[in-house]
């Protein structure tokens, strides 16, 4: 195969599979012999595929990332199309969702933030308020449209100084997920710290006491019970991207 038809195909890749579905495609579809030949390497070992896996899930970031306009907006759609009741998805059950005292919660602030003192629940609230009703688009196949109610997470990141010029924001659980999005998707217009949903307060099962929207990533990279935000130059990872999914999940 020549250096243009393996590009060619490494670009085909990219653009039409699923990050998930891709590693699983290129593990027990291609096998090694075909990885070899799409990576332009001699995979010997499930430790040299693993570096090849690697190398082309962060060449997909780096795509995503290259395509992704901070200015263009997510579809939003009208009250009609909202799905009730809308779909729960987790890494536990229903019922299992973190209990959040609303009264004794503090939002912690890290990292290259000009003010680290913590927020409480009311003064979240009293933050200028947007809506939007966007799809949530699930990486295991499904989508569903709702209703979310919030502050613009630029606003808020402009309120307590972060520095826009930091590569990450990471986000940590009451549940203990972690996730991380880069500052261009932090800024983006539609991205939201959410408090509520379909008019009511956030529910427990969808992210009490407030989950971070991200109208234009996959829904993995939206999480919920949020009690930490840092912002940094570190790179942070987060919870399924460790199995292996795309850090960058763009739409």
């Amino acid at each position: 195969m020549t250096d243009n038809e393996t590009s060619y195909v490494l670009k085909l890749a990219a653009g039409r599979l699923a990050p998930p579905t891709r590693r699983l495609f290129l593990r027990r579809a291609l096998g090694l012999g075909s990885l070899a030949m799409l990576a332009g390497c001699d995979v010997t070992d499930g430790a040299t595929a693993e570096r090849a896996l690697d190398a082309m899930s962060d060449f997909n970031d780096r795509v995503q990332a290259w395509l992704f306009d901070p200015h263009r907006l997510a579809r939003e759609y009208p009250a009609a199309m909202i799905a009730r009741p809308f779909p729960f998805n987790a890494f536990y059950a229903r019922g299992a969702s973190p209990t959040v005292d609303p009264g004794g919660f503090t939002l912690e602030l890290t990292g290259r933030i000009g003010n680290k003192t913590p927020w409480t629940l009311e003064q979240l609230h009293a933050l200028p308020r947007e809506t939007q009703i966007t799809r949530h688009i699930c990486i295991e196949g499904w989508s569903a449209i709702g209703k979310w109610s919030g502050v613009r997470f630029s606003h808020f990141l402009g309120r307590v100084g972060a520095d826009p010029r930091a590569r990450y924001v990471t986000l940590r659980c009451e549940d203990n997920y972690v996730t991380s999005i880069d500052m261009a998707t932090a800024l983006h217009p539609q991205t939201q710290l959410t408090f509520w949903f379909d008019d009511q307060l956030l529910p427990r099962d969808y992210g009490f006491p407030m989950k971070l929207r991200v109208p234009t990533k996959l829904g993995f990279k939206n999480p919920k019970h949020v009690v930490s935000i840092e912002v940094g130059n570190d790179y942070s990872g987060g919870y399924w991207e460790t199995y292996g999914y795309n850090w960058f999940s763009g739409l």
